[in-house]
């Protein structure tokens, strides 16, 4: 039964994307951090094959850290039923989905069309975001810094192996086009590991990108707001790997997170105002975490990419970020909820139809 006191909060995780795990994880910190004085949650799994199911216990829907790599469980969950569904059941959705349906801009129509607030950046925001292609033409167009890339098809790769690869600036990153978390990303050092490495993309996205490698540091500034957001002080990400890919992630833990980033004030004044800018150009809202490299041998900022429902782990970047810029994780969630009602209401205030 709903305590007429508190906000009721649906946290929607779990889905049919690459990024199921990671999502879960996401997942746990998110249900665990929100104040049970102020929000009553409910919890939504959506597993593999994409089916809702839902459970009075949020822990119940997460498998032990142990097994979290395993299939989305909690013993025979029923079904989410169609009350569920209707608007009048929550007052806030908080989708702490990754990737492919819960990241592009999907989940976000469907709390559209059902008149919700929910939490992050709205349909324009979340596809552009989700879309490396897309997003870099954008950041292009608008001006701001991007590595040079070629986008193809993955019906194409024959061709662009044949055309492209002795020509390319190798090394180069090798990534479906629409996913997160570096899965699917490959290196490729030199012509030959390329085909490889566009067939392992094409098994994620149909379309691809092919990056140009710089030797950079890779930067990382955490935005939050909607018209007028705020960012984060700078972190560094120094990866134990080659770069930093799923494994360095999720997987091992000898990555190191530096917060503050050992920046000059010009450097660390310059992440930060690009960081707001691509928020904006990109139309975002809610949060997001930009990815910037600093590449060594020039001292030039590149926007990498834009997050838009960035990792909320215990291990993720945006939460800390938040944290050593003055704001914990508990009220950083508050804010996040706040945000997303304040963009729900200034909707609501718009004509949905018109009588002349």
């Amino acid at each position: 039964m709903n305590n007429p006191g508190k906000i009721r909060v649906a946290v929607i995780f779990g889905g049919r994307s690459g990024e199921h795990e990671v999502s879960l994880r996401s997942a746990e910190s998110v249900l665990r951090g929100l104040d049970s004085e102020k929000y009553d949650v409910v919890p939504i799994a959506i597993n593999h094959e994409g089916k809702w199911l839902s459970s009075g216990n949020p822990m119940k829907l997460l498998p032990p850290a142990e097994t979290i790599k395993q299939e989305l469980s909690s013993g025979k969950p029923a079904a989410i039923s169609a009350e569920v569904r209707t608007s009048g059941v929550f007052d806030v959705v908080f989708p702490v989905l990754h990737g492919t349906y819960g990241e592009d801009g999907t989940i976000q129509g469907l709390m559209e069309l059902a008149d919700l607030p929910y939490v992050g950046a709205g349909v324009l925001g979340s596809a552009v975001g989700m879309d490396k292609d897309v997003m870099k033409r954008l950041l292009r167009d608008a001006g701001l810094p991007i590595v040079d890339y070629w986008c193809l098809l993955a019906r194409g790769i024959d061709a662009f192996v044949r055309e492209k690869s002795g020509a390319l600036p190798y090394p180069v990153f090798v990534k479906p086009a629409n996913l997160g978390s570096s899965v699917g990303i490959t290196k490729a050092h030199n012509a030959g590991e390329l085909p490889e490495a566009l067939a392992t993309a094409s098994q994620f996205d149909r379309k691809i990108i092919v990056e140009r490698g710089v030797d950079a540091r890779e930067i990382e500034v955490a935005v939050l707001g909607n018209d007028d957001p705020e960012v984060s002080v700078p972190g560094e990400v120094v990866p134990a790997r080659e770069f930093y890919d799923y494994q360095a992630k999720y997987i091992n833990d000898d990555s190191r997170i530096l917060i503050p980033a050992p920046l000059t004030e010009a450097q660390a004044r310059e992440a930060r105002e690009l960081g707001g800018k691509v928020f904006k150009v990109l139309d975002c809202s809610g949060l997001g975490r930009v990815d910037l490299f600093l590449e060594k041998s020039s001292g030039k900022f590149y926007v990498n990419e834009i997050n838009t429902l960035p990792g909320f782990t215990s291990i993720s970047q945006y939460p800390k970020l938040w944290a050593a810029s003055g704001l914990p994780y508990p009220r950083l969630l508050d804010r996040l909820i706040e945000l997303a009602f304040e963009r729900h209401a200034e909707k609501k205030r718009l004509r949905t139809r018109y009588d002349v």
